[in-house]
């Protein structure tokens, strides 16, 4: 089996450099979401997919994300539900949960250092 480049792991896993835009009306975020108007199936795989075909369809649904206003929400929710498949704010399910692992690992450090900072404060 083909593995994606580390590259594109490293450059997908890397959050946006977008901000969160305000919104001002009541709409949900995916009401502004450029997949909308594309074909769903681009996002989320068929059964028995090939490897080549899997790869060449994330990558096309990758570039639809890249121009959407709402990846960051989109991908926020993603990481937030989380959601097991497809493409969702321009990661793929594998890349999601190495996001989520880095994030775990990130609050578990951040945790230790509060604590340790917590006895030397006490002591």
């Amino acid at each position: 089996m083909q593995q994606p480049s580390r590259q594109s792991l490293q450059v997908a896993a890397v959050p946006a450099q977008r901000e969160v835009r305000d919104r001002t009306d009541d709409a949900p975020w995916h009401t502004e979401a450029v997949c909308r108007r594309d074909e769903a199936g681009l996002f989320f795989a068929p059964s028995k997919e090939p490897t080549a075909a899997r790869l060449s369809r994330e990558e096309a649904a990758k570039r639809v994300c890249a121009r959407c206003p709402v990846m960051v929400e989109c991908r926020e929710h993603a990481l937030l539900q989380p959601e097991p498949y497809g493409v969702w704010g321009g990661l793929t399910a594998a890349e999601r949960r190495v996001v989520l692992a880095r994030r775990r690992r990130r609050d578990v450090e951040l945790q230790k250092a509060a604590h340790a900072a917590g006895i030397a404060a006490a002591g």
